[in-house]
C-alpha cells in the first residue's frame, strides 16, 4: 500500500513541469516489472492488457501480422497480463469494418498514437538500448497523473470512447471522464 506523501506526490505530478512529469513517468515505468518485459500500478491493478504496437508496411498481410503475434505469444507467455500485438502500418484495412469509419493508411506508430480514443491513451513508450525510456506523449502527461480520460477527436468514433471510458471508470474510480463534445 502506498504511503500518504507517495500519494500526494503522485496527485501533483500532472501540474509539474514537463520535464519533472517525465522523470516521475520515467519512475514509473521503472518500477513495473511487466512493462520493462512489454516494452503508480502492477500489472495486475486494472491493466487489461499491454498493447505492442509496431511499424510494418512491407507486408500488409494478415500472414504477416499473425506470424508477430504467434512469436510474441511466445516470448510474453506467463505475463500476468496478455500482451496484444499490432501493426499500425495494417490499422487502415480494418478500421472501418470494425468502427463504422475510414482510417488513413498510418505512416507510423506515432501517428497511429495520435488517433487513440483518448488523450490519454496516446502515449508510447519503448526501452531503448541501453537501458534508457523513449516516451511518445502528444498530449503530455498531466492527464495520466490527474487521471482525467477526455476524447481524442482525431478519428475514433464515440462509442469507442464511451465503452473504453466506462471500462476505465470501473477499473479506475477516481478517474475523471470528460463528455464527448456535442455538436453546435
Amino acid at each position: 500500500m502506498k504511503g500518504r506523501n507517495q500519494r500526494m506526490a503522485e496527485m501533483r505530478a500532472g501540474q509539474l513541469p514537463v520535464d519533472e512529469q517525465l522523470a516521475h513517468f520515467q519512475t514509473a515505468l521503472q518500477e513495473n516489472p511487466t512493462l520493462i518485459e512489454v516494452a503508480g500500478q502492477p500489472a495486475e491493478a486494472g491493466i487489461l492488457d499491454y498493447d505492442l504496437a509496431y511499424f510494418d508496411d512491407s507486408d500488409l498481410s494478415w500472414e504477416a501480422e499473425d506470424a508477430v503475434i504467434r512469436k510474441g505469444s511466445t516470448v510474453f507467455a506467463g505475463l500476468p497480463a496478455p500482451v496484444q500485438i499490432r501493426n499500425q502500418a495494417r490499422v487502415h484495412l480494418w478500421y472501418e469494418p470494425k468502427f463504422g469509419l475510414a482510417c488513413p493508411p498510418h505512416r507510423s506508430t506515432e501517428a497511429a498514437i495520435d488517433t487513440f480514443e483518448a488523450t490519454v491513451a496516446c502515449l508510447g513508450v519503448r526501452l531503448e538500448a541501453g537501458g534508457s525510456w523513449r516516451i511518445y506523449a502528444p498530449f503530455g502527461l498531466s492527464d495520466v497523473f490527474n487521471l482525467v480520460a477526455r476524447p481524442n477527436l482525431v478519428l475514433a468514433p464515440r462509442h469507442v470512447y464511451q465503452t473504453k471510458t466506462d471500462r476505465w471508470r470501473r477499473q479506475w474510480p477516481g478517474l475523471s471522464v470528460l463528455p464527448w463534445p456535442t455538436p453546435a
